[in-house]
């Protein structure tokens, strides 16, 4: 292209995202962001057309987690910008890179009531942690380098670009774009992250050391900083038991003989010491206090943010990303090594905890109850994940029976292969991460176990996965409707609109199958244990689009026991 050759800001902005890193983009093309689309496409960032901007930025919000590199969202203007804060606001709340781009209407008709107009940046405010507009096209490449760059520094996170319709109408020359670019780059600055004192280090060494009951609690910021293996050197150097938070499964081993997963309660309730790195104590982890755990337990917390630190007050705070805090930990040890050994009492009352725990639940898997109860399904497909080997498949988990009851059975070996509801405890994640999975990691197969409920806030992303032959099998529990259809009480059911379906109901026997078979994709209707097994070995060995409709009793499992006050 001769430097005289005019560009205008679609393609300034293709090529910024393309030279800032960016290679995959999620969205729903149309005014005024078809053309940007199409130009990052030609620069060789892949574009996945979803049918909604909810699921799209689910899918964004995932890939950043399980890249370590933003997830891009792009948008229409207005209401598709709306749609797409579904997205932004889950990777706020998960902590997760991503960075969603909206096209906008021309600013000189801002306030006249034009097509689809919106005040975005304010709109995007509750949602994001910075956010940017292009007033001209010359801004373009510094406004998507510090888009990126903010979602990445610091406690990753969402961020916004605003792209109105005037700016990326606007031209400069080829030789003024890569001017622009150049200075772009040239003035990203790598944010360092603080590392805790070598002081505290000790500390935290001599707090574990010292303790008559330890517990190291890590979650899916570990995952995120890549620090299994850290972890793993640091349990089995020292023979403290460990316990995931739901995303954190799979750093180390759940078969692992150091899990304090079946053993939860316990674990929480009576260590005196734990070490929780990459993990909120949150609502997932009880806020840290009693009575859930003891009033005598001193938190040690390993976390990106001093904000999130000074808020949580625990005994110690490391600051830091919890592979380096983990590998200055391992070394401090490693110069004054300790290890409890399986016959300390601690580990031998988790252990044994955990095997009653786990033999009372085998005794539950080992029947096959038909109709379908939760459990039965869930053997079934555990031991065909199992079955797989290495690398595994990536799980997607979204549902409330469905979810909770999969989170015990289903067994996580390697890291970040579980996508659930998280932090924000989201419905409706599940195609988007399924696509996202399978886009950041094609070498995987991607096995979704969802809720009927669940599948059907993205089910029409199915036509998504067969239109990109995505290797993603979508498991659907049909039970129904939410929790399991009509459990009201006779005294609930009176008013004039006493016919109509309960409000948690959905069709009886609902065909979900049928809906890949519409597109091409393959389906599946079972109903009892071989003919699970068979779907399974089917589609496993496919590695082809496809959905399972699992028909379970309606009256099986109940309400999530963790939020059942809530409700």
């Amino acid at each position: 292209m001769a430097d005289g050759m005019l560009i205008d800001g679609n393609i300034l902005a293709a090529k910024a995202l393309a030279r800032f890193g960016v290679e995959r983009m999620f969205g729903v093309v149309g005014i005024p962001v078809t053309s940007l689309a199409n130009r990052a496409v030609s620069l060789g960032i892949r574009f996945v057309a979803f049918h909604n901007e909810q699921s799209a930025g689910y899918a964004a919000s995932a890939y950043g987690y399980l890249t370590g590199r933003p997830g891009v969202l792009l948008t229409v203007s207005g209401p598709g910008c709306v749609h797409g804060l579904a997205g932004l606001s889950n990777a706020m709340a998960n902590t997760w890179p991503m960075v969603m781009i909206s096209g906008s209407c021309d600013q000189e008709d801002f306030g006249r009531g034009d097509f689809q107009e919106l005040d975005q940046i304010e709109a995007v405010k509750p949602f994001s942690k910075f956010s940017a507009r292009a007033t001209t096209i010359s801004e373009i490449p510094s406004c998507v380098a510090q888009v990126i760059d903010h979602a990445l520094s610091g406690r990753p996170g969402g961020c916004y670009l605003d792209l109105p319709t005037d700016v990326l109408h606007q031209t400069v020359t080829e030789s003024e774009a890569e001017s622009l670019l150049a200075e772009a780059e040239a003035g990203r600055v790598k944010e360092e992250i603080p590392t805790a004192r070598s002081s505290q280090i000790e500390e935290a060494v001599a707090l574990l050391r010292h303790a008559d009951r330890p517990l190291i609690v890590f979650g899916k910021g570990a995952a995120y900083s890549r620090a299994e293996d850290e972890l793993k050197k640091l349990v089995e150097s020292t023979g403290v038991p460990f316990l995931p938070t739901p995303m954190g499964k799979g750093l180390l081993s759940d078969m692992h003989p150091l899990a304090a997963t079946a053993s939860r309660s316990l674990a929480i309730g009576k260590c005196d010491v734990a070490l929780v790195v990459g993990a909120r104590l949150n609502w997932l982890l009880h806020f840290g206090e009693p009575p859930k755990w003891s009033s005598e337990v001193k938190f040690i917390l390993v976390d990106v943010s001093e904000e999130e630190i000074q808020l949580r007050k625990p005994f110690l705070g490391l600051v830091g990303d919890a592979r380096r805090v983990l590998q200055a930990i391992n070394k401090e040890i490693k110069d004054n090594p300790f290890c409890l050994g399986m016959t300390h009492p601690w580990v031998e009352s988790i252990s044994k905890k955990a095997k009653e725990n786990v033999s009372r639940m085998e005794i539950q898997l080992a029947k096959d109850v038909v109709p379908f109860n939760f459990l039965t399904p869930m053997r079934i497909i555990r031991d065909a994940i199992l079955g797989v080997g290495s690398p595994a498949p990536i799980l997607v988990s979204e549902g409330a029976n469905t979810m909770d009851i999969g989170r015990a059975v289903l067994v996580q070996n390697e890291p970040r292969t579980r996508l659930d509801a998280g932090t924000w405890g989201t419905m409706g994640v599940g195609l988007g991460y399924c696509i996202a999975a399978a886009v950041a990691s094609p070498d995987r197969l991607v096995v979704a176990v969802e809720g009927d409920s669940g599948f059907g806030f993205s089910a029409m992303e199915v036509e998504t996965l067969v239109r990109y032959q995505l290797p993603v099998v979508v498991i659907v529990f049909n039970n129904g409707g939410v929790y399991g259809g009509d459990r009201r009480n006779p005294e609930e059911i009176t008013g004039p609109y006493k016919d109509d379906p309960a409000p948690t109901s959905f069709v009886p026997s609902a065909g979900y199958h049928t809906m890949i078979e519409a597109f091409g994709g393959t389906g599946y209707l079972v109903g009892t244990p071989q003919q699970l097994k068979d779907a399974l070995s089917e589609s496993f060995s496919a590695r082809k689009p496809a959905v399972i409709n699992v028909v379970i009793d309606p009256f099986a499992g109940a309400e999530s026991g963790r939020l059942q006050h809530k409700n």
